[in-house]
């Protein structure tokens, strides 16, 4: 049987990832972005075992190594006071134990090497500037219909569509979802600065993560170490707009006037912050019919365990490995999809609210955090999550 022919809105990192499995598995792939063109979105993410080992497997290691990070901890300390309060094991340890790195990256990084991955495959057709309007599903095909930059409309008609563009996904209402993502009451600040002007005692090679009350700070190596990117979470009445907005440093230097004399150096250092308001949306539906959704289109998950990006990537290999499977029926490939991830995403979004509640935790919730964490050590506070880092894609 030939390949199917697939529709993929929005080309993020779950896009690419999952336009570059599908094309290896013999289908056509089409890829519809809203951009004109591909730069930069956001500056580092992490990739946990759960994601590096498909991305490696993808062939995509050896690019990879050249430009990310291999943090060797997690230091965790109280913003206020500066002390220490715990530690994660990464680098080495999680090697070991996962089979795989735990990587920090510099978010454009990844998708250059996925984009250069994208374009020498015959099978994938990249359209940019197009806006899907509306898609859909049908009992032998599902149709989908985009607006071009001049204003024409256009129809597609594919085996497949996948929904991959993001918290405000268009896709998510031809599975029957017209409900809109609620604002959780925080902002993320985000920028980067020279790894050489960072305080010495936050330039190692290592991940810092500051926990207070009214919100939290993490930084970390990227861009092969030469930068480090910092992102800093704001309790806030109402969002921003868009993904970048801009931030005055004086208004965040202002919300972390009392932080350690380290943290207080680091946040003084980057010229340019950018914003972007937190959204929560509880899952609903992750395929019916012909139409399947992905990453945040799908399950938007709150930063607080780093998987977004992750979860995006186990998506992409968790919908190669159904349609591998079953491509002789579509539907049930992308139900056995939606079943295989349905309780593993709900589980991942609720420890995400989880640690947003420990982290800006008060006084007497956080001295037992704290005591929780230095009795533990650092490589059980990493083997807890054994549940996520050690995900493999279904057979």
């Amino acid at each position: 049987m030939s390949g199917l022919s697939i529709a993929i809105v929005g080309a993020g990192i779950g896009g690419l990832t999952t336009a570059l499995t599908l094309a290896r598995q013999g289908h056509s792939v089409t890829l519809i972005e809203r951009r004109p063109g591909f730069s930069e979105v956001g500056a580092g993410l992490q990739l946990s075992p759960n994601a590096s080992r498909i991305l490696v497997k993808l062939g995509l290691g050896p690019a990879l190594r050249r430009v990310a990070t291999l943090p060797e901890r997690v230091v965790v300390r109280g913003i206020s006071s500066g002390r220490r309060i715990g530690e994660v094991a990464l680098g080495p340890y999680m090697q070991q134990r996962y089979g795989a790195p735990y990587w920090v990256v510099h978010r454009a990084d990844l998708q250059t090497i996925l984009l250069d991955a994208v374009r020498s495959e015959a099978a994938i057709r990249i359209v940019t500037g197009r806006k899907v309007e509306e898609v859909q599903d049908g009992p032998e095909h599902a149709q989908l219909v985009w607006t071009s930059s001049n204003g024409t409309h256009e129809r597609l008609t594919a085996d497949v569509v996948i929904g991959a563009d993001g918290v405000w996904s268009k896709v998510r209402r031809a599975v029957g979802d017209t409900t809109s993502p609620i604002f959780h009451g925080y902002i993320a600040w985000r920028a980067t600065l020279d790894r050489k002007s960072a305080p010495p005692e936050l330039a190692g090679n290592e991940t810092g993560l500051w926990l207070g009350a009214k919100g939290h700070v993490v930084h970390y190596p990227i861009f092969s170490g030469h930068l480090i990117n910092v992102v800093a979470i704001e309790k806030a009445k109402e969002p921003v707009d868009g993904w970048a907005a801009p931030g005055r440093a004086e208004e965040l230097l202002s919300h972390y006037s009392s932080a350690a004399p380290a943290l207080r150096a680091l946040l003084q250092q980057p010229q340019e912050w950018l914003r972007w308001s937190l959204f929560r949306h509880p899952i609903r539906c992750l395929a019916q019919g012909r139409i399947a959704l992905m990453g945040d289109a799908a399950h938007p998950v709150l930063p607080f365990l780093a998987q977004g990006a992750a979860l995006a990537i186990e998506d992409a290999a968790t919908l190669g490995a159904v349609l591998a499977k079953q491509p002789h029926n579509v539907a049930e490939a992308l139900a056995a999809y939606g079943n295989h991830r349905l309780e593993r995403v709900r589980r991942i979004q609720a420890e995400g609210r989880k640690n947003g509640r420990i982290y800006h935790s008060g006084a007497l919730v956080s001295f037992w955090r704290n005591k929780i964490m230095q009795m533990i050590g650092p490589e059980s506070m990493s083997n807890r999550y054994d549940w996520i880092y050690g995900f493999h894609t279904p057979e």
